[in-house]
C-alpha cells in the first residue's frame, strides 16, 4: 500500500488507539447517572477529558521532535493515556457506589508515576549517559511512596504508618533529583534548555506532589466524617493528578521543542 500521506496515517493510529484504550461507555456518563451538583464525579468527567486532550496533543507532536526526544513525548502521551482511561472507570465508581476508589486509583499510580520518574532518566539520557543507578533509585523512591500510601489507604496498615512510609519514598525521590547523582548530571552535563526543564519538573516534584499527602491527611487524618472525608479526598487526588500529568508532559514537550528548533537553525 502506498501511503501518501504519513501524518494521516499517524492520525488515523492515533484515534484508532483511543478507542481501544478507553472504555465503551466514554461519552455516556453512566447511563446518565452522574449528577450536575456531585463535585467528584464531575472533577473525575473533567479530568478524564483534559487527559485524553493532552494524549493526543503528546502523541501527534511525536512527529515534530528530534528522534532523541520521541521517547520522552511518548511516555509523557502513556502516562496521560493510562491516566484518562482510569479515570472513567473510577468516575464509575464513584457514580455507582459514593465509595473512593482507591484500588483503580493505585493502579493508575503504580503505572503511571513510575513512567514520570523515567522522564527524569529519559531526558538526562537525551544529552548525556545516565548510569542505571539513577533509574533504579527512582524506581525505589516510587515504589516505597506508593505501596506505603496503598498499605494506609486500604487499612492494611495503620494510616499514619502509611502516611509516613510514603512520605519517607517522597523525600527519597527529592534527594535524587536535587541532591544525588540525577541532579548533579543535570547540573554538569545538561544545555540551558534541558537545565531549565529538569528544574521545573522536578519542582513540580515538589509543590505538585505535595498535594497528594495534603489528600490524604484530609482524607483520613482531620477526623472529619467519612462522607466529607472522601469527598476532600478525591477532590484533592484529581486535582494534584490533573496538575502534575500534564504538567510533566508539556515541560518535557517544551524542551524538546526548543532543542529541535535550535538544531534546524544550526542546520539552515
Amino acid at each position: 500500500m502506498n501511503i501518501k500521506n504519513p501524518n494521516l496515517l499517524t492520525k488515523a493510529s492515533l484515534i484508532g488507539l483511543l478507542a481501544l484504550a478507553l472504555p465503551t461507555d466514554v461519552f455516556a456518563a453512566s447511563g446518565g447517572d452522574l449528577k450536575a451538583d456531585d463535585l467528584v464525579g464531575v472533577s473525575f468527567w473533567m479530568i478524564s477529558m483534559a487527559l485524553v486532550a493532552a494524549t493526543a496533543f503528546f502523541f501527534l507532536e511525536i512527529q515534530r521532535v528530534s528522534p532523541k526526544w520521541k521517547t520522552s513525548l511518548t511516555v509523557s502521551g502513556l502516562v496521560t493515556l493510562v491516566a484518562a482511561s482510569h479515570y472513567f472507570y473510577m468516575r464509575d465508581v464513584w457514580v455507582s457506589t459514593g465509595d473512593s476508589p482507591t484500588v483503580f486509583r493505585y493502579i493508575d499510580w503504580i503505572i503511571t508515576v513510575p513512567l514520570l520518574m523515567v522522564e527524569f532518566y529519559l531526558i538526562l539520557s537525551a544529552i548525556t549517559k545516565v548510569p542505571s543507578g539513577v533509574f533504579w533509585r527512582l524506581m525505589i523512591g516510587t515504589l516505597v511512596m506508593l505501596i506505603g500510601g496503598y498499605l494506609g489507604e486500604a487499612g492494611r496498615i495503620n494510616v499514619w504508618l502509611g502516611f509516613i512510609i510514603g512520605m519517607l519514598g517522597w523525600f527519597y525521590i527529592l534527594w535524587e533529583i536535587f541532591l544525588g547523582e540525577a541532579g548533579k548530571i543535570n547540573a554538569d552535563s545538561a544545555p540551558p534548555s534541558v537545565q531549565t526543564a529538569f528544574n521545573l519538573m522536578r519542582w513540580i516534584v515538589v509543590v505538585g506532589w505535595a498535594i497528594y499527602p495534603i489528600g490524604y491527611f484530609l482524607g483520613y487524618l482531620t477526623g472529619a466524617s467519612p462522607k466529607d472525608s472522601m469527598v476532600l479526598l478525591n477532590v484533592t487526588y484529581n486535582l494534584a493528578d490533573v496538575v502534575n500529568k500534564i504538567a510533566f508532559g508539556v515541560i518535557i514537550w517544551t524542551a524538546a521543542v526548543s532543542e529541535t528548533d535550535k538544531q534546524a537553525a544550526k542546520a539552515n
